[in-house]
């Protein structure tokens, strides 16, 4: 048992559940999270700087799949959820869990801007006994040397008067199979009085945690996990432009080759990567490895074939319209089906389809888009120009004039039969019409 008294006095705190929770940020990790905190019985407030975000929360309105306003308005009107924009409550919670954005810079290089600003907020209402917990994903190092000398700058010794932890976010939008509560919990501190807190706390409410000996390992962990995807993502999306160049089918080669019951993982290729993961978090490391005189070649390579996959892409759509209907792409009308990342979510954030949109476009093309679940397109930042779209509705008269659909997001709420029976050409990137088992003489895939 620990000798310090505030780590024994938060500790009994967190174990009879009289703990009071505080965690930043009530997006599509930090909203799960405090929900599934709140289900377990302990007090939760969800700050976000968005005011009308945090109405909505009050409201019982969710913004994300993984929590139905059911189960909102289930933790709302237990008392044991609510959201402010007021960050003074930081004060009042013993523990702080801070789920923010860590986006690239435009030079590709880590922007902690959001996270060290949320920082300097915990840092003005720091007080002996807090817990304070980074979720966000980053290189190693981040929790010890960027966030750790912020706090200690309020007079504060960490380990001492408050504690330090570092736990990945391993959300998977749109997997039913998992969910907040049951993918085993990496967690890690600085010293032995905050592990210990780390484990008891994520222990109160998830069913499996796993604890790593500091917090640097902890963040290495979420970026390895991040790095193999992008690296097989790569590996898959170079052999389909290989094996295709062949005559050979990508897909049908992944289906055998999975039949093999050890030594292969079948990946998948697709338009290019999307979410707030795996396009971005690879390069933190490569620019990390740079400050020890290293460099990330398989990173940057992998990370340069997915980005150049809607070019591929593009050229692809264009030489299919050449063939089936002798028609140039920039005087051609294209729908783009599927906006999110990936199937099921409405999370488009890296999306490869906004991508694609804007170059069709460019190239002189009309473009429309349909998405079930993203009615109008919300602001980014990458792509401004395309803010405020509207979906079209995906009837037979729309479909057939269009002079091609390009299937991006494979959404399990779209007729896909219908888009085939309608449609003029369809180019498949997701291998979804064979999927589906749909006969067709007018799908292209790519």
């Amino acid at each position: 048992m620990s000798e310090n008294a505030q780590a024994k006095a938060l500790l009994d705190k967190i174990t009879d559940r009289s703990a009071q929770v505080g965690v930043i940020g009530m997006g599509y990790v930090g909203l799960p999270l405090a929900v599934t905190i709140a289900r377990k019985g302990l007090k939760v407030t969800g700050f976000d700087i968005d005011a009308n975000h945090v109405a909505a929360l009050n409201g019982g309105k969710s913004h994300i799949e993984a929590v139905s306003d059911e189960e909102l308005a289930a933790q709302l009107e237990t008392g044991f959820f609510s959201a402010t924009d007021d960050f003074s409550g930081l004060a009042d919670c013993d523990v702080i869990t801070i789920c923010v954005p860590t986006p690239l810079s435009k030079h590709r290089e880590p922007n902690l801007e959001i996270v060290e600003s949320v920082v300097h907020v915990i840092a003005e209402h720091l007080r002996v006994g807090q817990l304070v917990v980074l979720e966000s994903t980053t290189y190693p190092g981040t929790t010890d040397e960027v966030v750790k000398p912020i706090l200690e700058d309020a007079g504060l010794k960490c380990g001492e008067d408050f504690f330090l932890g570092f736990s990945p976010e391993r959300e998977d939008p749109g997997n039913p199979d998992y969910s907040t509560e049951t993918i085993p919990k990496v967690v890690a501190g600085d010293g032995e009085d905050a592990r210990n807190l780390v484990v008891e706390f994520y222990g109160a409410f998830m069913q499996h945690v796993v604890p790593v000996s500091t917090n640097s390992v902890a963040e290495a962990v979420k970026i390895t996990e991040n790095i193999f995807r992008s690296i097989n993502i790569a590996l898959v999306n170079e052999l389909k432009i290989i094996y295709g160049a062949m005559g050979i089918d990508v897909w049908e080669v992944i289906e055998a080759a999975k039949t093999k019951p050890f030594g292969f993982m079948p990946f998948y290729p697709g338009p290019g990567l999307g979410g707030h993961c795996i396009p971005i978090d690879p390069f933190y490391l490569a620019w990390k490895s740079r400050e020890y005189g290293l460099r990330a070649r398989f990173i940057e390579l992998a990370g340069e074939i997915n980005i150049a996959m809607p070019s591929y892409v593009v050229q692809n759509l264009e030489q299919a319209l050449d063939e089936d209907q002798r028609v140039s792409l920039g005087s051609a009308k294209i729908l783009v089906l599927g906006l999110a990342y990936k199937a099921n979510v409405s999370d488009i954030r890296e999306s490869p389809s906004i991508r694609l949109l804007a170059m069709i476009e460019k190239r002189g093309a009309e473009v429309d888009y349909h998405d079930p679940l993203v009615p109008v397109v919300p602001y980014t930042s990458d792509h401004p120009d395309v803010a405020g779209r509207e979906s079209v509705d995906l009837t037979p008269e729309a479909l057939a004039s269009y002079n091609a659909v390009l299937i991006c997001t494979d959404h399990d709420k779209v007729d896909y039969e219908a888009v085939v029976d309608h449609a003029q050409l369809v180019v498949d990137t997701r291998n979804i019409i064979r999927r589906q088992d749909i006969e067709s003489d007018n799908v292209v895939r790519t």
